[in-house]
């Protein structure tokens, strides 16, 4: 069963979404097109990233990931197919697979499909459809493209880490308007070394216990949580966390330690 997902900035209103899934069925009618998502913001590479990255090990191996994310046509920007823990992605090198991936991908090619010069604006229902598909079919990656071995690098803003103290900040709000930090699990734990701690943010709003889910606590009442992204969250039970508690993108929040 062939599987391409798509993870674009395209949105529902026009018609630029139906016009890559009618590209790639034309190419390939039997394929499984699953949307993970079109709302991702404008051009917004590293939000792409995080849902891709959180998303894509959920599929089976061999599953063909198009990023349709600042896409268009730029003489200066490649775009790539790479293999990277058993799955292939097919997207521009602008920096988005530096941010998704933990290790280097297994197998990265410059596409060298030929460009129809009548979708020349628009490459994601071309270059990137035929690619998709390509590899979909389980066809070789080396017979699309040259192999490259430096990928354009981006990095997310780090947390600042002291012996008793986490200075992080918001790097994604999802669809509940819960808000994702950029401290990890792991991060937390190596830090915690079991002990107590108090979470403080805007308004100075301030958590000190670690719930295991959002029903923990009473309807509208905030709390934290490491969530499905093993990231430190902030949300309010059946409640609107980042426009109640006023956090927005880039916003630092602070865990403090004490013994």
């Amino acid at each position: 069963m062939a599987v391409i997902t798509l993870t674009t900035d395209l949105g529902y209103k026009d018609f630029y979404q139906a016009a890559l899934k009618g590209s790639i069925l034309t190419i390939m009618p039997e394929v499984n097109i699953v949307d993970i998502t079109h709302s991702i913001s404008a051009f917004n590479i590293s939000q792409a990233a995080f849902v891709l990255k959180n998303a894509f090990h959920y599929f089976p191996n061999k599953t063909v990931h198009l990023i349709g994310i600042d896409s268009v046509y730029n003489a200066n920007t490649r775009y790539l197919a790479l293999e990277y823990r058993g799955h292939y992605f097919v997207g521009s090198d602008n920096g988005i697979f530096s941010l998704m991936f933990e290790e280097a991908p297994t197998t990265v090619v410059e596409l060298n499909i030929m460009q129809d010069l009548k979708y020349l604006h628009f490459p994601l229902t071309d270059i990137f459809a035929k690619a998709a598909c390509h590899l979909a079919a389980g066809k070789p990656i080396e017979e699309i493209g040259i192999p490259v071995h430096e990928l354009e690098e981006k990095v997310y803003l780090q947390p600042v880490i002291e012996k008793d103290l986490i200075k992080g900040s918001v790097i994604y709000i999802d669809s509940f308007q819960n808000v994702i930090t950029n401290i990890s699990k792991d991060l937390f734990s190596q830090v915690q070394r079991n002990r107590p701690f108090v979470l403080t943010f805007k308004r100075n709003e301030k958590i000190t216990n670690l719930s295991w889910h959002y029903n923990e606590v009473p309807e509208g009442e905030k709390l934290c949580l490491f969530g499905i992204s093993n990231h430190l969250e902030i949300a309010i039970n059946k409640g609107n966390a980042s426009g109640l508690l006023g956090l927005h993108l880039g916003d630092i929040v602070r865990v403090e330690f004490y013994s």
